[in-house]
């Protein structure tokens, strides 16, 4: 069952917003998400908090000065998502603005699976680092750092993950969520870390006079590539992270991009001028994406360092094809998910966990994501790994932690989970094959204890009603140029309409003519293609829509009954 819920709009707030300058409409979306105070909607780059609340970030920096002053080789560690590899980009390309010796290198997952583990420091010890920089990861790598002190390399974490119960023994830590951080944004993400430390390393260096007869490196010419790790990676955009995308759109927008973006958008065939951060969360992000699921992320981070456009085409183009292969493997394991579920009622528990031996092992954590949206509960879909092992990848709702909830099942069968990680709305962990069906009932059991009925509600919020004279381009245009993205979500509407036209596009979506008030506008609802009746009412969203070089107001339709 789905109900429909307008946004509470706080009077103080809304009043504050149009009296600073703000239109009505505008000012009931922004006091609808919590601002209350224009300050709040500032992003320029001088409201960004400093570096100098992050815990150990000018030991960090210091460490980093001696390695480059003494020429030490640094090798980045990365991870295979898009958070991991814009990190791992931004980390190369600063460092090495500032004269370090630098490479990097990016578990396959399907090998080394995740993190700095000791597979990944044996590896990584071929190429005879002094020193390695995790990004994105190694909060969690007890093991892997052991194994490189053992070894004789010093390891340098920048992480934003959830630490577990022990830190790793590395020479030092820069993570906002360790114990003890002060740091005013929890939500940085990893490759807003990485940006931050080298934020310290630049004014490190600059005390130790190294600008005296070199040019100081311009650190902004990163921001669009941790804009597009920030939203890629689904973290709260809370006020500084919405500073760091605008900042990076602002870049993308006017030409400054690297060229590995650049490309990404072009095989998206999406113009850079007119960049959104939606474009970056569901078009470039998945591109990115894709190497790390189906391939080698090295793939994916080599488009983003790459200063040749025409070598940046080539890979984004290669990168556009593993996505298009992604989504047909998706679609194949979303059918045979949904076969099973046929002969299983999902509301007859608290939580669903699906495993199939043919699903991909880099396409799971879609699955999930996929199934938790159309049955409103947490899920975790599985795929075969190495040695008899099952790694499982999920997705939450609100009022259940995933993290939290495998570490529940953790305490109560110690056995049962060989390792997991993640946030309150996506983890992943590990079983033993013969395992599963007793991790199905210890999941729903702690599930059910952490859910209530009332939680497997699906609730839509909504900005409430448009009036028909709001349906504008203008109005579209307005929304697409601010930053929305997780906690700060893009404004959608609920009204009544009239269909007064209707067709199947692309074979599995619906083109539609909607009345309201004597208004027709355009309309699409994707992924689905069964006749509407006459009258609906519908959840969406204002979109502009591209046609032979003409632009046109289009709605798109969220939800309809």
């Amino acid at each position: 069952m789905t109900q429909i819920t307008p946004r509470a709009i706080p009077i103080a707030a809304l009043h504050h917003l149009i009296h600073k300058g703000y239109s009505p409409s505008l000012a009931k979306i922004f006091a609808a998400r919590g601002i209350t105070a224009s300050q709040q909607l500032e992003t320029s780059f001088a409201h960004l908090l400093p570096f100098d609340g992050l815990k150990n970030v000018h030991e960090m920096a210091r460490l980093l000065a001696n390695a480059i002053a003494a020429r030490k080789k640094l090798l980045v560690i990365a991870d295979y998502d898009a958070d991991g590899a814009t990190a791992c980009a931004v980390a190369v390309r600063g460092l090495r603005a500032f004269g370090a010796r630098v490479d990097f290198i990016v578990p396959n997952r399907f090998e080394y699976g995740y993190g700095l583990t000791p597979e990944i420091v044996h590896l990584a010890a071929r190429s005879q680092p002094d020193i390695l920089l995790t990004v994105d990861n190694g909060i969690a790598s007890v093991e892997g750092v052991a194994e490189a002190n053992r070894l004789g390399m010093q390891v340098f974490v920048t992480d934003h993950h959830l630490p577990g119960d022990t830190l790793p023994d590395a020479a030092c830590i820069v993570n906002p969520n360790q114990p003890s951080c002060a740091f005013a944004s929890k939500h940085l993400a990893g490759v807003g870390v990485m940006f931050y430390v080298l934020l310290a390393l630049r004014a490190e260096l600059r005390t130790r006079g190294a600008f005296l007869t070199l040019d100081e490196p311009k650190l902004a010419g990163l921001l669009d590539l941790v804009a597009l790790g920030t939203v890629a990676d689904v973290v709260k955009l809370d006020q500084n992270n919405r500073i760091l995308v605008q900042q990076g759109l602002q870049r993308i927008r006017t030409g400054r991009a690297c060229a590995g973006i650049n490309a990404l958008l072009q095989v998206a065939k999406k113009t850079p001028a007119k960049v959104s951060s939606l474009d970056l969360g569901f078009t470039v992000g998945p591109r990115l994406n894709a190497a790390g699921r189906l391939d080698d992320m090295s793939l994916g981070i080599n488009c983003l360092l790459a200063d040749d456009a025409t070598a940046a085409l080539q890979i984004a183009a290669q990168l556009d094809a593993l996505n298009r292969e992604r989504r047909s493997i998706e679609t194949d394991m979303q059918d045979s998910a949904l076969a099973v579920l046929e002969s299983v009622n999902p509301s007859d528990g608290f939580s669903l966990a699906l495993f199939d031996e043919t699903w991909h092992q880099g396409v799971i954590g879609i699955l999930a994501s996929r199934l938790k949206d159309k049955f409103h509960r947490p899920v975790i879909a599985f795929a075969q790994a190495n040695n008899g092992e099952l790694k499982g990848s999920g997705r939450s709702i609100a009022g259940l932690h995933l993290r939290d909830a495998f570490d529940l099942v953790s305490k109560r069968h110690p056995a049962l989970i060989k390792k997991f990680g993640g946030h309150a709305m996506a983890a992943g962990l590990s079983i033993n094959e013969a395992d599963f069906a007793a991790f199905v009932v210890a999941f729903e059991q702690v599930a059910s204890e952490l859910l209530s009925a009332n939680d497997l509600l699906l609730r839509i919020e909504t900005d409430g009603t448009l009036p028909p004279a709001e349906m504008t381009l203008d109005a579209a245009r307005l929304l697409d140029e601010q930053v929305w993205g997780q906690g700060f979500p893009a404004p959608q509407f609920n009204d009544d309409f009239r269909v007064q036209s209707q067709r199947v596009v692309g074979e599995k979506h619906l083109k539609l003519r909607l009345m309201i008030n004597g208004l027709a506008i355009e309309a699409i609802l994707f992924g689905h293609n069964e006749p509407l009746p006459e009258q609906i009412h519908a959840v969406y969203s204002l979109s502009i829509n591209e046609y032979n070089g003409n632009q046109s107001l289009q709605l798109i339709v969220r939800h309809w009954e």
